[in-house]
């Protein structure tokens, strides 16, 4: 082949430049065509009629010249870039195409490197996410690491940051997208934005529905709270149906289960009820704790969980059974058999404390009626708030709310709804001596229902 194959440069066969008056050699004039008909053949057709049969060799070219451009725009095309790499220019401007996304499951802790780039990394677990060095995994590296299982906790290489801040904790259910200046790394603030909505959105604290009733079938140790939600902050969980609890077991998840953060059930003790959220898929649960705060529930059984929010309580009685209520609107609770708190009990000047029967560890509403006796007359008892401090019973004190005995050793009867201190008590004071007696129908303890 008179090409050269390296070069392209065609070279006629030697004998095939006559001059005039020579006689043609037939030979190489014959040569000559069959190169030029092999040569027209091995060509390209500019109408596209046939395909080439072996690879285009391009000139390597430049960003602003590449070694395959068009007619019209000579700048656009394809050039090699330095290593070897493939290069597009649009209008003399390199053209980047990302690398092809790696879609990977993690069920724990991970080190995204600089492979990982344009990596999805699914976390089914709770998590640490810990990134290589800004300048390890260069600028332009990105990640997108979503959280479905647990929270994960994203963090930088020693000093960096991500966002300005040390680490970026992604909550279960979001995801973060992750970009690397090559000295920090950044996110697109979508995370940001959406856990502050939901945050907005979740101000404040209450309960819906989970009224607690004894249950039909073993009302002295099972307690059924009826369909609801309950919120405290940006902690939300909800209930679709009616769940059961029993209180002579320690917890374990899910309903009729037991229920007891630690130890066995007592007599004649308060039992708070708290709402669970299951940290892997937010399912409703509910745990009993004689703890009236969330920070002295009993957690060792708890893992997996947060405590949202106390949506009640009940009380057992001298046989550790639990009393038999009924629940009325806004955390109103009413005894089936009224409790009698004080029998015949001394009443005189002095300002005394009296224990009821209702939660202990918090301040509750008690719902109280008494029954008050003198041989004095125009004697009139005080029951009261110990919040107010010790009052004194009487026109010429702070008044009464038993009323005044018109006969020598006759009875007055009263009612009436009086806070508590966080021990149970209240104070009863009389103008004179005499003797009282006290029911306690139930009690108010606020949780946060409106209905």
């Amino acid at each position: 082949m008179p090409r050269n194959p390296s070069t392209g440069v065609y070279s006629k066969p030697a004998g095939t430049t006559p001059s005039v008056g020579q006689i043609i050699d037939p030979a190489p004039w014959n040569q000559l065509t069959s190169d030029l008909g092999n040569e027209i053949t091995n060509s390209l057709p500019r109408d596209g009629s046939a395909p080439m049969v072996a690879p285009i060799k391009a000139a390597s070219g430049t960003v602003s010249a590449p070694g395959v451009g068009f007619a019209s725009n000579p700048q656009t095309g394809i050039y090699l870039k330095g290593g070897g790499l493939l290069g597009f220019t649009q209008n003399g401007v390199d053209v980047t195409f990302d690398k092809g996304m790696v879609y990977a499951a993690k069920s724990g802790d991970y080190t995204a490197l600089a492979s990982d780039d344009n990596a999805v990394h699914r976390f089914t677990a709770a998590a640490t996410l810990t990134l290589t060095a800004a300048a390890t995994l260069g600028a332009n590296w990105h990640y997108v690491a979503i959280a479905d299982g647990g929270d994960v906790t994203i963090d930088p290489n020693g000093s960096e940051t991500i966002d300005g801040a040390a680490t970026l904790v992604v909550p279960n259910g979001y995801s973060a997208f992750i970009i690397c200046s090559g000295s920090a790394f950044f996110t697109n603030k979508v995370l940001t934005r959406l856990v502050a909505k939901a945050d907005s959105s979740a101000v404040g604290s209450f309960v819906d529905g989970l009224t607690l009733s004894n249950n039909t079938g073993s009302p002295n140790t099972h307690v059924d709270f009826a369909a609801g939600s309950a919120r405290s902050g940006s902690l939300f969980v909800s209930s679709a149906g009616s769940f059961t609890k029993r209180i002579n077991g320690t917890w374990a998840v899910g309903t009729g289960s037991g229920g007891l953060d630690a130890g066995s059930v007592a007599a004649n003790a308060s039992y708070f009820a708290y709402a669970l959220r299951k940290t892997a898929d937010g399912t409703f649960d509910v745990v009993f704790s004689t703890s009236a705060t969330i920070g002295g529930v009993t957690t060792t059984l708890l893992t997996g969980y947060s405590i949202v929010k106390c949506i009640g309580g009940v009380l057992t009685d001298g046989s550790s059974n639990i009393r038999q209520f009924t629940m009325n609107p806004r955390d109103d609770y009413t005894f089936t058999s009224p409790v009698k708190d004080a029998v015949n009990a001394a009443i005189s000047t002095t300002s005394a404390l009296l224990a009821l029967t209702v939660l202990n560890g918090v301040k509750a509403k008690a719902k109280v009626r008494f029954e008050f006796t003198s041989s004095a007359t125009t004697n009139a008892a005080l029951l009261s708030d110990p919040a107010q401090g010790s009052l004194t019973s009487g026109i010429g004190g702070d008044g009464a709310n038993v009323g005044t005995i018109q006969v020598a050793s006759g009875f007055a009867v009263s009612s009436q709804e009086i806070w508590t201190n966080t021990s149970r008590q209240i104070r009863y004071v009389a103008g004179a001596s005499g003797n009282l007696w006290v029911w306690t129908d139930g009690f108010i303890f606020p949780c946060g229902r409106n209905a």
